[in-house]
């Protein structure tokens, strides 16, 4: 049997590692489906959505060249066709923003954004002023590591030049 790009078939599930799900589709033909393609949701165990000896419906999304076939489960829902997939949105690890400029226009350290002029903007920040806070911000922290290593190079507290 021949696999196409697109098709949507059943099959057993046969494997479940951290990453994905093995499924036989059939004839010995077997397909993974990756941990981001098992649900709309945010997926941490694939173990928590799938069980050995499942039958689940699968859509094909990709064969490679040596033979490796992708399939999904999430783009095998049939929806109606005004309905669009719900937004797939993972947690922030420690459960708090991470990243330059953070959410809800605050900074890493809770404060709100100054633009260029000096206001905290309504909107989001722009790119010129993540991009001027980002260089602020790391230049700070190469200023404070090079205090911080300088006198730990030497041995008996002489400096090297």
């Amino acid at each position: 049997m021949a696999i196409e790009v697109g098709a949507k078939l059943e099959g057993k599930v046969t494997g479940i590692t951290h990453f994905g799900a093995f499924v036989d589709l059939s004839g010995g033909v077997t397909g993974l489906v990756h941990i981001s393609e098992i649900a709309d949701n945010y997926v941490k165990d694939v173990k928590d959505h799938l069980k050995l000896e499942d039958v689940v419906k699968v859509k094909v999304i990709n064969v490679d060249k040596d033979g490796k076939i992708g399939l999904s489960i999430k783009q095998a829902i049939d929806r109606p066709e005004g309905q669009p997939a719900p937004q797939q949105r993972e947690p922030r690890a420690g459960g708090f923003n991470r990243g330059g400029g953070g959410g809800g226009g605050q900074d890493r350290g809770g404060r709100p954004f100054k633009s260029s002029s000096g206001k905290a903007p309504y909107g989001k920040p722009s790119f010129e002023d993540k991009m001027s806070r980002f260089l602020k911000d790391s230049e700070e922290r190469i200023s404070s590591l090079k205090k911080n290593t300088e006198g730990k190079r030497g041995g008996r507290g002489a400096k090297r030049v």
